[in-house]
């Protein structure tokens, strides 16, 4: 991918995918964007909690503290760029709450206990439909 779209996706994409997430979230809980390294591979943005929300229990299963991780397709990155790309991207922000409940439930994580089964998730090849 172009160094300029990974750049320019790290500061003006990422953050706000970022931005949105903690906006679902309580405040105990971190979404951070993680930068672009060595100019390949793209920004990711991270969500974590150090203890589980409001002193609860883990669910069965769930013995990690949260720590996810998303990444996007390069291809769809490169999309964002294309005309009409500014208008999807919107539409993608908008849909996040539905896509939050739809990852949690493929992956294992549950965000209301602030815990998850494995010790890091990836959910990556992330595309911008809604």
């Amino acid at each position: 991918m172009d160094r300029e779209k990974l750049r320019r996706f790290g500061s003006e994409f990422a953050p706000r995918i970022a931005s949105r997430i903690a906006s679902l979230l309580d405040a105990d809980v971190r979404v951070e964007v993680i930068p672009h390294e060595n100019g390949r591979t793209p920004a990711r943005v991270r969500v974590s909690a150090e203890r589980a929300a409001h002193g609860r229990a883990f669910p069965p299963g769930y013995s990690q503290r949260l720590n996810l991780y998303l990444t996007w397709d390069d291809g769809e990155i490169e999309r964002l760029f294309d005309a009409h790309g500014d208008e999807r991207f919107e539409r993608y922000l908008q849909a996040i709450p539905a896509k939050l409940t739809a990852w949690q439930g493929a992956r294992d994580v549950d965000l209301e206990s602030r815990s998850q089964a494995e010790f890091a998730v990836l959910i990556g090849g992330l595309d911008f439909g809604t």
